[in-house]
């Protein structure tokens, strides 16, 4: 298996029990959301959205235009994540999205690169 295949397999699971525990509305994570003023009728939308993300870098390991449009889908929402954070002035907490974003864009690079 190739660094490639790994890394993405473990971000696709780092991203999807993200996305799963947000659909299951778990404290960890509904909290900070409730905290940067996220609304809740988006909460099941962006657990859609992380969850469909996931899903599609593991697809992209047979299909490497899905698995380079999740990867640019993921970045776009996790740099939105920041922004959220930033805006919630919540700067001890940024950290958290941004080790989601450093993953997805590992996976990108070396997508590209294989």
């Amino acid at each position: 298996m190739s660094t490639y295949a790994i890394v993405a397999v473990l971000t696709a699971a780092w991203v999807g029990f993200s996305g799963f525990s947000l659909l299951r509305r778990a404290d960890f994570v509904t909290q900070p959301l409730i905290e940067y003023g996220v609304p809740r009728s988006w909460w099941t939308l962006l657990g859609l959205a992380k969850a469909a993300g996931a899903a599609g870098l593991l697809v992209g390991l047979a299909v490497p235009g899905i698995g380079l449009a999740a990867g640019i889908g993921l970045v776009l929402y996790f740099l939105g994540a920041v922004v959220a954070v930033l805006r919630a002035r919540s700067y001890k907490t940024v950290a958290f999205p941004v080790l989601y974003l450093a993953p997805v864009v590992a996976t990108l690079i070396l997508g590209y690169a294989a």
